[in-house]
């Protein structure tokens, strides 16, 4: 997925610097509308909500193995 965004990311700039040359302003903007609009399709998350779900997965998980070793404390309790 990342090297899907910077050959994109790539692709944009190249084009760009080749429209700054050219005078196709309108389609350096229809090309820019159209790469947004890809990556809208591609079901993207930015950096900041990739960091907050890489959180919120470390303390579920944290959680979970202190629920577990507190599970086979109360069942060897029993067993005793």
């Amino acid at each position: 997925m990342n090297n899907k965004l910077s050959f994109l990311s790539e692709l944009q700039t190249k084009i760009s610097e080749v429209l700054q040359q050219s005078p196709a302003k309108d389609i350096e903007k229809n090309m820019k509308a159209m790469l947004n609009q890809g990556f809208s399709k591609l079901d993207l998350l930015t950096r900041e909500e990739f960091d907050i779900q890489s959180e919120v997965l470390q303390r579920t998980r944290a959680r979970l193995e202190a629920l577990e070793a507190r599970v086979a404390e109360l069942e060897s309790r029993l067993k005793s």
